[in-house]
């Protein structure tokens, strides 16, 4: 039998800034046995668990590497973001988009966009340069990564609709000094006889039973075991795995040190809106749909659960209250152009019949838990209270009737823009009806599903890891708000909010070479030159840019109750960004030696979150831990994180080697002219 040994002989406290996360030790446990022996048993080089744009990213370089890639995912599409989350908008800011400064991967993904359809922009939507159905993310995507497997003489084993269901972790008589991960038992699920096709019904629906072992009306079950390709050569790790799901499924399934939701205000998290730390309040999450302009008035009748998310519903904003600027705001497919029209300053072709809208709105479809009674994500201790942390009892980590409230409130957003005439923000003769718009839903519909909803919800936010201690570091690593943010901080509410010492701490930080006599108090606190560029990492190994933009949780529980509000404070830290980094030890979390992080669950604070999850982000983030994996693999002496235990001190051999490849294979570590001598960055926009 599995033997799984996950924190279970070990004990580390790991401290943030006013408040503790504390792992506490375990008994030795084991793998609960399944119901049956592995069906399959699938050897890999690199397991990538999650194919949203980090996985798919970290699969496309590792084939190209010529690796054999294992890539799972819950749902069936590759792409996430622009795919099963239906969020099929590029997030993308000015400058780096003119200049096309992107990973290799992600302008191949942007070529395929214009070659599919003729145009990058099919949908002539007005938030983005590309808006696209999300059918064809996912086809774009999986070509893609067909292509590079031939390309690069690598392997891909595609697993959909897939989860992770245990990990088997111990130490390796070759490794470094923590853990691995030596094998990983999946469950695939696949429509049972009768029943009917996937997609059928909303994820809140499937969910739990697509992480039980047995059979069940709904689904045939197949068990599959990962485990390291076979090998003769001995190597500190057979095999690495990467993190790349939307919520830090393996993080918490591994029970790793991470962080959830709010972070204690301090010196590097100065506009926190709270003294402590809040695990329940991560930024709100979304199930998006499509809809269709029709030429005649459709039908439209109130789901039972509206009037209980109607308080809720809104423009938000009097700029914003246009039926017509919200369906083009995220309009995915515009086959014919319509009258120019400007409201808000503006300017936008008004909805022609057969046009196509992707909804994704902050006072609409979005729902933003925020309480221990509804949070989606689970703490620690609501894993270890509902047994999740047991061997055999990883059922995701999610609220499930959380999810199903969310997918109400999105169905109710729509029956509200067609038909609704109230406003929680703005008041009454503000919403009119638009009943000439259809809900689209069916198998074949841009969404894939029966039910018309994403498949998967788009995600904000997830579990962080803390990298592991180093210089300065002293509780792990961590990128943090004044790491990336532009604001500045000598205005009056620093001054007044923060404590005389942690102003003078957090000036002395942005001082550089002046922070020590600021310290010292040779320097005044309000003397500090405002910094103008982000915090360049000796061993950044990715690139991103955007906006650190909020979708805040709601005070109260259900978010929809009337007169909720947004949690006071949250949209302080709310702002631009200049152009940041990717550190590798961003991306190695603490104990497990061969678990690389992508995406939204790298080492970042709550607010650095907020401009690190967007889609080129994800994308550099993958790609760089795929290139990472076949760089350690190849190498066959070094670990992931001895590239980079002695950095900033020293920039070792190994690090300066990968990120040359890097650099070299079109996956950029630096922006334009990044030097600590460069201020001038705020022609970035």
């Amino acid at each position: 039998m599995l033997k799984k040994i996950v924190s279970h002989w070990w004990r580390s406290v790991i401290s943030i800034p006013v408040s503790l996360i504390v792992w506490e030790s375990m008994s030795p446990l084991t793998l609960a046995a399944p119901p049956r022996n592995p069906d399959q048993t699938i050897e890999c080089e690199i397991l990538v668990v999650g194919s949203g744009l980090a996985g798919t990213a970290a699969a496309y370089e590792a084939l190209l590497k010529g690796k054999t890639v294992c890539l799972t995912e819950i749902t069936d599409w590759v792409g996430g973001q622009i795919s099963s989350q239906g969020t099929s908008a590029l997030d993308e800011r000015q400058t780096q988009r003119e200049r096309l400064f992107y990973p290799r991967g992600y302008l191949e993904l942007r070529k395929r966009i214009e070659e599919k359809y003729g145009k990058l922009n099919p949908g002539n939507c007005w938030v983005s340069e590309s808006c696209f159905l999300p059918s064809d993310g996912h086809q774009l995507l999986m070509e893609q990564l067909q292509d590079a497997a031939q390309k690069g003489e690598g392997t891909l084993k595609w697993f959909p609709t897939t989860v992770i269901k245990e990990l088997e972790i111990g130490k390796v008589p070759n490794g470094g000094t923590g853990e691995q991960i030596k094998g990983a038992i999946a469950i695939q699920h696949s429509p049972a006889e009768g029943a009917p096709p996937l997609n059928s019904e909303p994820l809140s629906k499937t969910i739990e039973d697509a992480y039980r072992y047995d059979n069940s009306p709904r689904f045939k079950k197949t068990i599959i075991r990962f485990v390291p390709k076979a090998s003769n050569q001995q190597k500190p790790a057979d095999w690495y795995i990467i993190e790349a799901t939307e919520t830090g499924e393996i993080v918490g399934l591994a029970d790793v040190p991470y962080r959830l939701g709010i972070d204690p205000r301090s010196y590097l998290e100065p506009s926190s809106s709270s003294a402590t730390a809040d695990p329940y309040c991560t930024q709100g999450f979304t199930y998006t749909f499509a809809m269709e302009a029709t030429e005649e008035s459709q039908k439209h009748e109130m789901p039972p659960f509206y009037l209980q998310h109607a308080p809720y519903f809104s423009y938000e904003l009097e700029r914003l209250a246009n039926f017509n600027l919200v369906f083009t705001y995220r309009r995915i497919w515009s086959p014919q152009e319509g009258q120019s029209e400007t409201f808000g300053g503006i300017t936008f072709d008004a909805p022609m019949p057969g046009d196509i809208s992707m909804q994704n709105w902050t006072w609409g479809n979005d729902y933003r838990p925020g309480t221990s009674q509804d949070n989606l994500i689970y703490t620690r201790e609501q894993l270890k209270a509902t047994g999740q942390l047991t061997p055999g009892g990883w059922m995701g980590g999610l609220r499930t009737e959380t999810l199903r409230r969310g997918e109400d409130h999105a169905l109710a957003y729509f029956y509200w823009l067609v038909m609704g005439t109230t406003d929680s923000q703005l008041g009454d003769g503000v919403k009119k009806p638009n009943p000439n718009n259809r809900f689209l839903a069916g198998l074949d519909s841009p969404m894939g599903t029966a039910h018309g909803l994403s498949k998967y919800p788009y995600m904000r936010e997830g579990r962080r890891i803390l990298g592991r201690p180093s210089y300065a570091y002293a509780d792990g690593f961590s990128i943090t708000e004044i790491d990336i943010s532009r604001r500045n901080y000598q205005d009056d509410y620093y001054r007044q909010t923060l404590s005389p010492e942690t102003y003078r701490r957090l000036q002395a930080t942005l001082a550089g070479l002046e922070g020590l006599d600021v310290i010292g108090g040779k320097v005044s606190p309000d003397a500090v030159k405002r910094r103008k560029r982000s915090t360049i990492y000796p061993d950044s190994v990715g690139i991103g840019h955007y906006a650190i933009d909020f979708h805040p949780c709601m005070t109260q529980s259900p978010p929809e109750a009337p007169g909720n509000t947004e949690r006071e404070g949250e949209r302080r830290g709310a702002g631009q960004a200049y152009p940041f980094q990717i550190p590798l030890r961003a991306m190695i979390p603490q104990r497990i030696d061969n678990l690389l992080v992508a995406g939204k669950s790298i080492a970042v604070s709550h607010i650095a979150a907020a401009a690190y999850r967007v889609h080129s982000f994800e994308w550099s983030s993958g790609a760089a831990t795929g290139i990472t994996a076949a760089f350690v693999l190849d190498d066959g002496k070094i670990l992931p994180y001895q590239l980079v235990d002695q950095t900033p001190i020293i920039k070792e051999r190994k690090l300066l080697e990968l990120q040359r490849l890097l650099n070299k294979s079109g996956n950029p570590t630096a922006f334009p002219d990044t030097s600590i001598f460069n201020e001038n960055w705020d022609e970035w926009q």
